[in-house]
Order: structure tokens, then sequence, then C-alpha cells
């Protein structure tokens, strides 16, 4: 006797999966900076030295005086000049009246008159300069800086993003069967 069998064959299903991978791109750009630098304020003030140079003296060693000042040397020489003529005569009469004593007044007299005195020597050394008067009064330099700060702009860019999502999909790669059959 036969007895009919079944025979089952089954092929099993094999699933696949597509993957397509996530694309991320980021990128930072550099930020933006504008940069200002202001100059400094820059003040100065100053006062002049002044030098004051008195010459006065020197000029006059070598005879360039003011008409001042020769006026007076004139009236001071006249007057010595007539104090001297008046001293001679005083002098002279003393002799004059000192006759009786003996000797020659009227002679000595006569040639103290036309006998000069030795001239001086004519070598005169003029311009000394240690009569020049000099006074400095120092000048002054201020200086202030008052320094500026700088400006600065400054913009901070954003990170560019670029996100491309993933995708999985399901691909069937081997579908499942059964096959069933009879056999007598």
């Amino acid at each position: 006797m036969n007895i009919p069998q079944l025979q089952i064959q089954t092929t099993k299903g094999i699933l696949g999966l597509l993957i397509d991978k996530p694309i991320q791109e980021i990128e930072q750009p550099k930020a933006t900076m504008n940069q200002e630098q202001p100059a400094a304020i820059l003040e100065m003030s100053t006062t002049r030295p002044q030098l004051s140079i008195d010459t006065s003296e020197v000029r006059a060693d070598i005879d360039l005086k003011g008409p001042l000042r020769r006026g007076d040397e004139n009236a001071q020489y006249g007057r010595q000049g007539a104090m001297e003529g008046i001293a001679r005569r005083a002098q002279e009469g003393q002799q004059m009246m000192q006759i009786e004593n003996g000797g020659n007044a009227i002679v000595d007299i006569i040639r103290q008159q036309t006998t000069p005195a030795p001239a001086p020597l004519g070598i005169r050394f003029v311009g000394d300069r240690t009569k020049i008067q000099m006074s400095f009064q120092q000048g002054t330099l201020e200086i202030n800086a008052t320094p500026q700060r700088p400006i600065l702009d400054v913009q901070i860019n954003k990170p560019i993003h670029h996100y491309t999502p993933g995708k999985v999909s399901g691909v069937m790669e081997q579908y499942p069967s059964i096959q069933i059959d009879i056999k007598w």
C-alpha cells in the first residue's frame, strides 16, 4: 500500500535594506570685522625762550654811545675840568703868596703850564666781553596726547549647515515561497 506523501518545500524570504547614508555639511565662515583706529589727539603748547643781551657798556668802550649818555659824560667832563682849573688857580695863588720865602714862583708856574705831561701810550684794548650782560629765560613745551579707542565692528556669521537625511528602504531580495507536492 502506498501512502500518499505530502512534501512541503519552503524558501525563506530574504529582506534586503537599501540605505542611503545621511549627508551633513557644516561650514563656518570667518567673522566679518571692520576695524578703524582714529588718530590720537595731540595738543602742544609752548612759551618761547627769551635771551636778553645788553651790550651798552661794550659799545660805550668803543665810543658808540647814545646822546643822553654822551651829554651826561660831557657835563661831568666839564665839571671835572672846571674843578681842576679852580684847584690849579688856588695852587698857583698859594705859590704866589709864598714868594717871600724865596724862589722864582712865576717861572715855576710858567714851566708847569708850558711843559706838558708825557702823553699816554696810544694803545688801548676796547670791547671787554665780560661787560656784556646776558639773561636767559627758559621756554617751556607741554605735550598732551589723548589716545583714541579703536572702533571695532565684528559681525559673527552663522554656520552654514546642509543636511540631507538618510533613507532606509526595504527590498525583497528573495521572496518566500511554499511548494507543496503530493506524491502518490
